[in-house]
């Protein structure tokens, strides 16, 4: 009889965590979440001439590993990112994008333009 109450206990829990996982939500994810190549190419100023970061986009988040970096790519792509201390916004379609930054070098304004490719 014990054995029995325990089995029904144990079904009914294995039951409700069955339905409580297939009733939670899927993590959030956006169409551009991944990880992404974006090369920086300065046109004025004095800031380096280019370079280039890998980025990841989480649920529309931008970070980069060991990089100041904070920003987010909407559902639609359009990008707004600051990296330390510079300014970028564009657009992103499919595996690739771009746009433009600015920024400042030794209190000197720089600006140039970025292309983005999905890794």
């Amino acid at each position: 009889m014990r054995l029995d109450r325990i089995r029904t206990i144990f079904v009914h829990s294995v039951f409700a965590a069955a339905v409580s996982m297939a009733a939670a939500p899927a993590f959030a994810q956006t169409p551009y979440d991944g990880l992404w190549s974006v090369t920086i190419v300065t046109k004025t100023g004095s800031c380096e001439a280019s370079a280039r970061y890998p980025l990841t986009v989480t649920d529309g988040k931008v970070s980069a590993a060991g990089a100041d970096v904070s920003g987010s790519v909407g559902r639609e792509g359009n990008v707004r990112v600051s990296i330390s201390g510079a300014h970028a916004n564009g657009q992103l379609s499919g595996n690739s994008g771009s746009g433009k930054w600015n920024g400042a070098s030794g209190g000197i304004p720089c600006s140039g333009r970025w292309e983005a490719s999905r890794q």
